[in-house]
């Protein structure tokens, strides 16, 4: 089942996606026609892990990491599926990253492995924006719009075998499969568990395969992961910034 928030003339509303149509308690929404993507989560934080696939590792010349190497992203850095990307005016060299997220359902820590499944409401989709040119992984991976999410929670998918691909202006520039991470997403919930209490919404990303090239204002980068979805959005310039919302 896809599990999906919309904007909508009410306000955002939450429920069952549909062939384009989101089924909520109150009634029906049509995307696109009455209603837009939202983030289809409230985290309090995401947790994002890299460093977890070996070609990322050969591109950016890391050693293998012992246990998961992690990062934190502010909810100010998401977006939803759809919405436009403002170039950070304060960089010159910013790429994406396709990555796998799973969804926490329920307020929980220190988890074994085998308890993971029952405390994740699904899998979604993280572009995990990093401008390259900044110093240390806040500076370079947590401002506005940084975090692009959705476009649903897909609540019924194996998160340990499912083929992705990113496209960039047309450019096929990733393509991997879940099964090739060094951490699977089970091992890396239960390992920051152990260091958070995780709430409701709470986002954790699993990184990403090799990500050559950057982005410019204009391109439009599309990230698949089969059974999940697809996660859409398209760079703009950095003046954009002024349009995001404060709310």
């Amino acid at each position: 089942m896809k599990y999906a928030r919309i904007a909508t003339d009410d306000g955002p509303v939450a429920g069952r996606y549909e062939d384009g149509v989101v089924h909520t308690d109150d009634g029906v929404y049509e995307v696109d026609t009455e209603a837009a993507f939202l983030p289809p989560c409230e985290p309090s934080a995401l947790y994002c892990v890299g460093r977890n696939y070996a070609a990322t590792l050969d591109q950016m010349a890391y050693e293998r990491p012992d246990e998961p190497a992690f990062f934190i992203k502010p909810p100010a850095s998401l977006v939803g599926h759809e919405d436009p990307i403002p170039y950070p005016g304060f960089s010159d060299e910013v790429t994406y990253a396709g990555e796998l997220a799973a969804v926490i359902d329920e307020s929980c820590r220190n988890l074994s492995e085998d308890e993971v499944p029952e405390v994740v409401r699904g899998y979604t989709i993280l572009n995990d924006m990093d401008a390259l040119d900044q110093e240390g992984r806040t500076a370079r991976k947590a401002f506005d719009a940084s975090g692009p999410l959705g476009p649903w929670i897909e609540t019924a998918v194996d998160p340990t075998d499912i083929d992705m691909h990113t496209d960039v202006a047309g450019e096929r520039r990733q393509e991997a499969n879940t099964e090739r991470m060094l951490f699977n997403p089970y091992e890396i919930i239960s390992f920051l568990s152990q260091r958070f209490t995780f709430r409701p919404g709470d986002v954790i990303s699993f990184g990403s395969p090799a990500n050559p090239g950057l982005v410019e204002p204009g391109d439009t980068v599309e990230i698949t992961y089969d059974g999940v979805g697809t996660l859409r959005n398209t760079v703009v310039d950095s003046s954009e910034r002024e349009t995001l919302p404060l709310e």
